[in-house]
């Protein structure tokens, strides 16, 4: 499967901000979608991940409470909410799928596929 991130763009702090993920030449239904996300010169870190279902989410510490993951299968697009956006949430947010069932992984090394990434930046 193919995935296409967007939506990212410069912000002020406190804005909100909606990531797209869209699957195709694949069933994008069968995988797990997960987001992550890599500042400069730091490593790839995991901020949410969605079940293939939709049956079960899981976020980072730093996402909880501010950033909501959702997807449509029949439209082969998973989303990212932000909202509340802080500086330190900047950097190139990447969409990936896992194929293995019932997973939730936060581990990079466990999803398969990327998309190309999308420039975040949160100004204070």
């Amino acid at each position: 499967v193919q995935l296409q991130a967007s939506g990212g763009g410069f912000v002020q702090a406190g804005a909100s901000l909606r990531l797209s993920c869209v699957g195709s030449g694949g069933t994008f239904g069968r995988y797990n979608i997960g987001y992550f996300r890599q500042a400069p010169g730091q490593e790839r870190e995991f901020v949410a991940v969605i079940r293939a279902s939709g049956g079960s989410i899981f976020y980072s510490d730093s996402a909880k409470g501010r950033f909501t993951i959702t997807r449509d299968n029949a439209k082969n697009t998973a989303w990212l909410q932000m909202n509340s956006l802080k500086p330190e949430d900047s950097g190139v947010y990447y969409c990936a799928a896992d194929g293995r069932s019932y997973s939730t992984s936060s581990a990079v090394a466990m999803y398969d596929y990327w998309g190309q990434g999308t420039q975040v930046t949160v100004s204070s």
